[in-house]
């Protein structure tokens, strides 16, 4: 779906800036740190006083790995100039394979206090980046959104994508309402006793289906501008697994039917046992081109055409 406005494309998050009402969803979701419930694992932990008990080990400062222009993204973001990604150290998921762990397990990187996050966004659109790319941010929303006020009145202006792993909360999904304006989770599995076998987490499936639902909801199918680059919509991302464990026939019969069959998909075929992997005999291997072409042409049966295509991918799809 392609627009010609995408020089008049003005971002969510400005609206409510102009209404006045962005600093006070920045101080509520602050104050969600305090029982904090803006991930679905629902910890309750003070998270402004410390992180004994806090899943993502994350207290009031966000933690940041690195910031900067990306240029392996999906087509629709990094456009000619990249996309301005921020990964966020540390993860609300534990997935065994896990291909940036060192950021999700480990935590590299440096806490940055609200001005300093504002800053980075502010940095990656005088580099002339497309968007924002907030990288792993289930667990720094509330972080996001005051930076988010700073930076809006500071003349930030670019659409902000919300790249997370899909284990989020409704609470979360209601503060980001009206902020965000790409959503591009992920759906990384059909079976939520998988999901608990490989990423360490509960009822992955319905609560991930729920919030693609309400993000799809909030912002519609994808809009591109006139030269390919996405201005507003859900964007989703399916890695597909050895062993049919990430459950792409029963993800993408759920996109088709009760999302959109407009929904743009980033069917991904770069699996490769990273982390602990190795200590799961299913996951020791890597990604046939066949397993590859299977989930595409199961795409392709459900009516979903708009797949992010890329050079590159395991063989021709069809």
């Amino acid at each position: 779906m392609r627009t010609r406005q995408g020089a008049d494309f003005v971002p969510a998050y400005v609206g409510l800036l102009g209404a006045g009402t962005l600093a006070s969803r920045a101080e509520a979701a602050l104050r969600h740190l305090e029982s904090c419930d803006l991930c679905a694992r629902y910890c309750r932990v003070d998270r402004r006083r410390g992180i004994e008990g806090a899943v993502c080990r994350t207290g009031e400062r966000a933690r940041v790995a690195s910031f900067g222009a990306h240029h392996g993204e999906e087509d629709c973001l990094r456009g000619s100039r990249g996309s301005g990604t921020i990964f966020f150290s540390w993860c609300n998921l534990r997935c065994v394979f896990c291909q940036n762990w060192d950021i999700s397990q480990k935590g590299i990187g440096r806490e940055v206090s609200t001005r300093e996050l504002a800053d980075m966004m502010l940095e990656l659109q005088s580099l002339g980046c497309h968007n924002i790319n907030l990288v792993s941010p289930s667990h720094v929303v509330a972080q996001i959104i005051a930076a988010v006020d700073d930076a809006a009145r500071r003349g930030l202006r670019l659409p902000l994508v919300y790249n997370t792993g899909g284990y989020d909360s409704p609470e979360a999904l209601a503060l980001l309402d009206g902020i965000v304006d790409i959503y591009m989770p992920d759906m990384k599995y059909g079976d939520s006793a998988l999901a608990r076998r490989y990423s360490k987490v509960r009822d992955y499936v319905e609560v991930n289906r729920a919030a693609v639902k309400e993000m799809h909801r909030q912002v519609g199918d994808l809009v591109l501008d006139e030269r390919g680059v996405a201005l507003r919509g859900l964007l989703v991302r399916h890695l597909v697994l050895p062993e049919g464990l990430a459950g792409t026939e029963q993800v993408l019969e759920f996109l088709a039917t009760e999302v959109s069959r407009e929904t743009y998909l980033n069917i991904m075929d770069q699996y490769r046992p990273c982390y602990r992997a190795e200590e799961y005999p299913t996951l020791r291997r890597t990604l046939s081109a066949e397993e590859f072409r299977a989930a595409v042409r199961i795409a392709d049966r459900h009516g979903l055409t708009r797949l992010d295509h890329r050079p590159g991918r395991l063989g021709p799809t069809f």
